[in-house]
């Protein structure tokens, strides 16, 4: 399936437009990634484990959108938006959630 930002694809033209889809998903931080993360906060330098944590939440919330998009029989998805928030106390949560429209492409 042809996953993009643009409201096109080159090369390719949308017969139909089936709907909005979106994907979403929260994830919870755990203790020891939080204390890992404070250290590389501390001594400076990149987080790995809140970055693999990111990707993660981002594969699945996409994983999602394209399930949803292939129930509605589209065989592409335009116009795709991620965002991401912090929730929960302190922070403690990730939510990544992604929209766009599923489409037919021929």
């Amino acid at each position: 399936m042809i996953i993009t930002t643009t409201p096109s694809i080159e090369g390719k033209s949308i017969s139909s437009y089936l709907g909005i889809v979106t994907g979403e998903v929260i994830a919870g931080a755990n203790f020891m990634k939080d204390f890992l993360a404070s250290l590389t906060d501390f001594v400076g330098g990149r987080s790995k484990a809140y970055e693999d944590e990111l990707i993660r939440a981002k594969e699945a919330a996409l994983l999602e959108m394209e399930q949803r998009a292939v129930e509605l029989g589209a065989n592409a998805i335009v116009g795709v938006d991620l965002d991401y928030e912090v929730l929960g106390q302190n922070g403690s949560m990730l939510m990544v959630s992604v929209s766009g429209t599923a489409v037919i492409v021929e």
